[in-house]
């Protein structure tokens, strides 16, 4: 299972990763999002947490749309 880390994912952005957690506010703040998505998913794949499919399945579009904003914005910069 992986744990959908940004870096790991897309290590051709990995310096454009950090750059812009520390000089785009707007960037860091979809990183920690996408971060905190992932944690609760993973949560829930490992039963620590309850939820229901329809939830989980909400939390993985919202993790796919943060990441979508996120891989734009280090296309660009």
């Amino acid at each position: 299972m992986s744990n959908h880390n940004l870096a790991d994912e897309l290590p051709e952005y990995k310096d454009a990763i950090h750059n812009l957690k520390v000089s785009d506010n707007h960037f860091a703040k979809l990183f920690h999002a996408y971060h905190e998505c992932v944690k609760h998913i993973l949560r829930i794949e490992d039963e620590i947490e309850a939820a229901s499919d329809f939830s989980l399945e909400d939390l993985k579009k919202r993790r796919l749309e943060l990441k979508d904003e996120m891989v734009g914005m280090l296309s660009r910069a």
